[in-house]
């Protein structure tokens, strides 16, 4: 009997003293505003601390659970970095909280791509590309040069002719109709 209220006893102070020091850490450390955890990071990464300013972005992340801006910052510079797996992860961290963001599908579309290129050149130098696995990157490179408007995926020099750029027309935030014309030379012209 004293042995379960002795178990009691140490299970309710416990649990007071996690309430109390998380009380403590909020206290002394309470959320940075995001502008300043933003600015903070920007200022890491200048004076080349790039871990220390995704440590920042992470905390920010943490603390502004809606917002996409630190998830967005980390998947940009991972990507800079060649780190594609990661700026995949964090670019579909930041498309759970906003599904539409086209920064967000972009890095996570030419991540992939990049990683992709790098598998299939891997397996082509290794000579191991064959059966349906051939096949299948055979008819994806064809869906690529399609929809990019290519011959070649990769710099061969002879480009296919462009037709002239179409203007892309769209509505701004205020309803105005506004115009951008896209490139030839920028196949994600119209996704900026």
């Amino acid at each position: 009997m004293k042995l379960i209220r002795l178990a009691a006893g140490l299970a309710a102070a416990a649990l007071v003293s996690a309430c109390a020091t998380q009380a403590d850490r909020t206290s002394l450390h309470p959320p940075l505003p995001l502008e300043v955890a933003l600015g903070n990071a920007d200022a890491a990464v200048r004076a080349g601390q790039t871990e220390q300013a995704v440590t920042i972005l992470q905390a920010a992340a943490r603390e502004h659970p809606a917002d996409k801006a630190p998830l967005l910052r980390i998947a940009q510079m991972r990507y800079d970095r060649g780190e594609y797996g990661d700026a995949i992860v964090q670019a579909q961290a930041a498309l759970q909280r906003e599904p539409d963001n086209l920064l967000a599908h972009s890095i996570v579309a030419v991540s992939g791509l990049r990683v992709a290129s790098k598998a299939l050149s891997d397996l082509a130098s290794r000579n191991n590309l064959t059966g349906t696995v051939r096949n299948e990157a055979e008819d994806l490179a064809r869906m690529l040069r399609t929809s990019l408007g290519e011959e070649a995926l990769v710099g061969t020099g002879a480009r296919k002719p462009q037709a002239p750029a179409q203007p892309v027309h769209r509505k701004s935030a205020t309803g105005e109709r506004t115009v951008r014309s896209s490139s030839a030379s920028d196949p994600f012209g119209a996704l900026k």
